[in-house]
Parts: C-alpha cells; sequence; structure tokens
C-alpha cells in the first residue's frame, strides 16, 4: 500500500480526540501534519506536544472558525495559508444534537447540521483548488454509528449522519480522481465524555463490550488515505454496536 512520507495532511478538528490520533499517527509515518481547531490554546497546546513528541518531523497549528456564517471565507484562508494538500481529513464536531422531536425548531434544525454537514460540503467545494491532482489525494469525512442505527430521540441529528453517506458517494463522483471517503465511528474514549470516561451502559450497548480507543480509531484515517483504490467508501469502527 502506498506510503504516506513527506505527504501534507490538513486534518480540520485535529487539536484533541480522533483528529488529534490521526495527526499523531501520520507524523509517525513522517508526513508533513498541519491541524486546525477553533480553540487558539488547545491548537497551541497540542502543537506543541506532537512537535516535542516528533521533534524531526514537520506539524503546525491553525485557527479556523467554523461557527460562524463566515465559514465558507475562513476554510480559504485555511487552505490558502497551508498551500498544496496531499490529504484532507475532518473529524470537526460540536456536540450532538439529541432533544425530542416535539422540542425542535427550524434554528435548532439549521444548527445541528452546520458543523457536521454543511461545512464538510463547503470544504469540498474548495479543496480541487488546494489538493493534488490524482487519485493519491483524498478527502475523509466524519459520521457515526447513528447514520446506521436508529435511537430514540436522535431524529434531529440523525439526517445528517445518514446524509454523509450519500454526500460521500456523489462527491467521490463530482471529485474524481480525487478520492472521497467517510468513517463512521461508534462510541470512542474521547475528552467529551468528561472525567468519568464512557459509561458502563454505553459500553454495553456493544457486542465487544467497549469503547473504542483513539489509536483504534484513527488507523481507519490512515488506511483510506493510503488504499488509492478506495473511494466513495465508508469504514466503520464501532465494537459491534451495530449488531445489537
Amino acid at each position: 500500500m502506498p506510503s504516506i512520507k513527506n505527504s501534507t495532511v490538513l486534518v480540520i478538528g485535529g487539536s484533541s480526540g480522533i483528529g488529534y490520533g490521526v495527526a499523531e499517527k501520520a507524523l509517525a509515518e513522517h508526513a508533513k501534519v498541519h491541524i486546525a481547531s477553533s480553540n487558539a490554546s488547545r491548537v497551541r497546546e497540542s502543537t506543541e506536544t506532537l512537535q516535542e513528541k516528533f521533534p524531526e518531523e514537520h506539524i503546525s497549528g491553525h485557527l479556523c472558525d467554523l461557527a460562524d456564517s463566515g465559514v465558507e471565507r475562513n476554510l480559504e484562508l485555511l487552505l490558502t495559508t497551508i498551500g498544496p494538500l496531499d490529504h484532507i481529513v475532518f473529524t470537526a464536531g460540536d456536540r450532538l444534537s439529541i432533544q425530542p422531536l416535539d422540542s425542535i425548531d427550524l434554528e435548532a434544525i439549521h444548527r445541528a447540521g452546520h458543523i457536521r454537514f454543511a461545512v464538510p460540503l463547503l470544504l469540498a467545494k474548495l479543496a480541487p483548488r488546494f489538493l493534488k491532482p490524482g487519485y493519491g489525494s483524498s478527502i475523509t469525512l466524519t459520521t457515526g454509528s447513528g447514520s446506521q442505527k436508529p435511537y430514540p430521540n436522535w431524529s434531529l441529528i440523525t439526517g445528517y449522519l445518514t446524509g454523509l453517506h450519500g454526500m460521500v458517494r456523489n462527491l467521490a463522483l463530482d471529485l474524481k480522481p480525487t478520492r472521497v471517503n467517510l468513517v463512521s465511528p461508534g462510541v470512542v474514549a474521547t475528552p467529551l465524555w468528561g472525567p468519568a470516561g464512557v459509561s458502563d451502559e454505553m459500553k454495553n450497548s456493544t457486542a465487544l463490550r467497549k469503547a473504542g480507543t483513539i489509536e483504534e480509531v484513527s488507523e481507519a484515517y490512515l488506511y483510506l488515505m493510503k488504499d488509492t483504490n478506495a473511494t466513495g467508501s465508508c469504514v466503520s469502527t464501532n465494537a459491534g454496536s451495530l449488531l445489537l
């Protein structure tokens, strides 16, 4: 399988969680890595930590606000600053909008899909100007196991999560020969769960009775960067949660 050594990789959402894990693995394979997030202190701390761990490798951090209405302009500035890219990974997200159906309104619907659905689509619109041409380049987006399994009170967010499957398949056609793929994690032990970590209830909702680790799940993104035969596809890593 092709190496990503000396490839230039941008991880949007790379200052923590799965994105940080992807950046760490890419550096370990001697890629040139850029991470982007809207949290200045977290970007700085994560960049410094990764540089200390990989002193011989290239790592840089960038601020990019995905939440405001000028997000397309912010993305364009980020991509222009970095220059030609081999791979873009999008792991950014906000808290899942889980609420009873009778409590939602139009504003809530728009807000729920802004970062997880609208921003990746705008990123894909801009990407051809900044990705090196050919099937060696890729975009990898992120959904979740809720896209394939219904849960109570998930109607608001599930439409967007499921929609990413369709978006990726169509982007693979619209952006060919650039490859576009999707990773669908289940429950992953990230800082979002707080000091107590993933609850036993959540672990017991999977066939393996465990949560995924960042190290395990981030491997899926590295695979999709390397497999130049994969496009329009989804790698699911969910401890068997879809089987129950």
